[in-house]
């Protein structure tokens, strides 16, 4: 391997038939890639290399699919490595290890939109085995990432036409449960009403309206990882590179069998199924009793140990770490609401906000009546300002009460971040950030 390469992504094929293109298109999105022609170069490079994940197409493998992803992710240890495979879903709905597996050739905005959430899926794992220590140390244990048994629920949107009933029918003899809205407005009724696994999109004669649809999806905070598979004519109007770029998940045709379409949306469903079973997992925090209990945030002490855990993970697994310190301003306009307690009232809705806003494998903790810090794992310093710059700009944007009569107030944050070198600089990174922080106030 050539030194001082710096590749997010491993791509384990035997050609560049498909792999060359998806190389090229995904190192333009920012996701540099290095390519592995065999399983054993690909188990050198994970072992010499910091990749964030892998893809394996599956039409170079010799033998059978099974054990390869557990052996790369072996190799990759104790990072845990997401792997995803080219090629087509397996027809007995085995995952055979994968994360997901897509049909390809892959799109670049397609797999780079699936990479974004398998990566942050797998640092949520890490999260979640880095908390239960912090928590069984405190006598609470938090329960394993369980498996949903019920079938998958599908919500199929779009026009009844031929094409996309047969697909309908050939979900549900895969054994997931299809509802039908024939409406963009019946569809979110759906979609808010009770929870769904994936969304089937039958683009028809109007396929701009399905991508509106998607947008709606990718806009809304607790839709935005729900897949959709976009079920569109060969000759619409709309390109496959288009529908990638608006957050579709993956393209079929009815030239597709609708037994291969079917499987396509069940392994969709199968992913999403499986990141939602880990950020359950990691709510079950907030359940604990070991939390502030006006915010529902951690708790000073709780945070400064599972901060120094984190440390520790972050240098075992090769990962970056950053800390965020956000302090309610003290500008002018608050110095009535404060004097009048009417701060110190907001302060729990601005806690609740902040946990909120964050990733779910964040960690947001209360140092102070108004004083608030982020732990980012797998973060680095730009990304950890942009994050915390966000946080303060949604706030910003809220009016508290300040009182009968009185005009409703806005906070700002004084914001400072930092990234975690070491365990052993854990207190002088939040010192940093604290520093940060109280410059942008004197400024």
């Amino acid at each position: 391997m050539t030194a001082g390469i710096q590749a997010r992504v491993l791509i384990v094929a035997r050609d560049d038939s498909a792999a060359g293109p998806l190389a090229e298109g995904l190192d333009r999105l920012g996701w540099r890639t290095v390519t592995a022609r065999s399983e054993a170069a690909a188990c050198v490079a994970l072992a010499d290399l910091q990749i964030q994940a892998a893809i394996v197409d599956l039409s170079g493998l010799d033998g059978e699919a099974e054990g390869v992803a557990e052996r790369l992710r072996a190799a990759c240890a104790p990072r845990c490595l997401p792997v995803m495979a080219m090629g087509a879903p397996d027809p007995f709905q085995r995952d055979r290890g994968f994360d997901l597996t897509l049909a390809g050739p892959l799109h670049p905005a397609q797999a780079a939109m699936r990479l974004e959430t398998l990566v942050r899926t797998s640092v949520a794992e890490e999260e979640f085995e880095v908390r239960v220590e912090t928590f069984s140390e405190r006598g609470h244990t938090l329960d394993a990432p369980t498996s949903d048994p019920t079938p998958y629920r599908v919500l199929a949107i779009g026009e009844p036409a031929p094409q996309f009933l047969a697909l309908s029918n050939a979900l549900s003899r895969n054994g997931a449960e299809v509802v039908g809205a024939f409406t963009a407005f019946t569809a979110f009724d759906y979609l808010h009403e009770r929870p769904f696994d994936s969304v089937v999109l039958w683009a028809g004669d109007n396929p701009h309206e399905a991508l509106s649809i998607a947008a709606g999806l990718r806009r809304n905070t607790r839709l935005y990882h729900t897949p959709a598979l976009l079920y569109m004519r060969a000759e619409s109007a709309v390109t496959a590179s288009e529908a990638y770029h608006r957050g579709i998940s993956d393209v079929a045709s009815p030239e597709t069998p609708e037994s291969e379409t079917a499987l396509r949306v069940v392994e969709l469903a199968r992913a999403y199924r499986r990141q939602k079973s880990i950020r359950s997992a990691l709510e079950q925090a907030r359940g604990s009793g070991l939390m502030d209990a006006a915010t529902g945030l951690f708790t000073r002490d709780l945070f400064a140990g599972h901060l120094m855990r984190l440390a520790r993970s972050a240098r075992e697994r090769n990962r970056a770490l950053s800390v965020c310190m956000l302090k309610v301003a003290e500008k002018p306009d608050l110095k009535q609401p404060r004097a009048g307690g009417w701060v110190a009232r907001a302060v729990p809705q601005i806690g609740s906000m902040i946990g909120r806003l964050v990733r779910v494998e964040d960690t947001a903790a209360r140092l102070a009546p108004e004083v608030f810090a982020l732990a980012l794992p797998a973060t680095p310093l730009n990304a950890a300002r942009a994050a915390g710059e966000r946080i303060a700009a949604v706030i910003g944007c809220t009016a508290f009460e300040a009182g009968q009569g009185a005009t409703p107030f806005v906070v700002e944050f004084d914001l400072g971040v930092a990234e975690v070198a070491s365990p052993e600089s854990v207190g002088y990174a939040l010192e940093q950030a604290a520093a940060m922080a109280h410059a942008r106030k004197a400024s």
